[in-house]
């Protein structure tokens, strides 16, 4: 039986939408005591959405409706390298101008579950292309690679199960997850799906 008690973490907690969290009674809390900006990334690898992406809304959509800030992230940066999730081999590296193109596709899908405009609950879409895009390789590595661990990577369901199939997985979907917790150390509220699991622990280590 759930012990939380605002009524967004209930209710999403009924829903079955919640796997897991990295502090649950913080999280509890501060959805009772204040205004949390929380946010979902969402990746430019095709055109539209998926019914898999619905979810992700919907949970955005109960955080505005509870008096929150939903933040809606286009992986127009992470997009670029790729994550390795789930997948037997190697995405296709897209150009600009195909995530451009697919950026356009799924960007009207949001405004028709979300309020996007002023206010303390306005709805805010972000591009991680806009500070992803600047990095410094060598600055990247002195500021964040030192905070992840080898050892702890090669753990993840992403790299672990393509390593014992013994399939290939590249240096760059490597760097996925050292490039996704550089925006979910920015936010108070993180919400994803189960197999971006680990880009959330390095973000809270972040």
């Amino acid at each position: 039986m759930s012990t939380v008690k605002s009524d967004v973490l209930r209710e999403l907690k009924a829903r079955g939408f919640i796997h897991q969290a990295t502090d649950e009674a913080g999280l509890d809390k501060l959805l009772r005591t204040e205004r949390v900006a929380g946010y979902i990334g969402f990746d430019c690898t095709a055109p539209s959405l998926h019914v898999g992406n619905l979810l992700g809304i919907v949970m955005l959509r109960k955080l505005q409706q509870a008096g929150h800030r939903p933040i809606v992230l286009i992986g127009g940066g992470t997009t670029k390298v790729g994550d390795p999730s789930g997948k037997d081999e190697s995405r296709k590296l897209l150009s600009d101008a195909e995530i451009a193109a697919n950026i356009a596709g799924i960007e009207s899908v949001f405004a028709k579950f979300l309020s996007f405009g002023g206010g303390d609950t306005g709805a805010v879409m972000v591009n991680n292309a806009e500070w992803l895009d600047t990095l410094n390789y060598i600055d990247f590595l002195r500021d964040y690679g030192r905070h992840f661990s080898v050892n702890r990577m090669l753990t993840y369901d992403s790299v672990r199960l393509r390593l014992e199939r013994e399939q290939p997985l590249s240096f760059v979907e490597f760097n996925y997850m050292s490039c996704r917790p550089t925006t979910s150390s920015s936010f108070t509220g993180v919400w994803a799906a189960a197999c971006r699991w680990a880009g959330r622990i390095n973000g809270a280590i972040l």
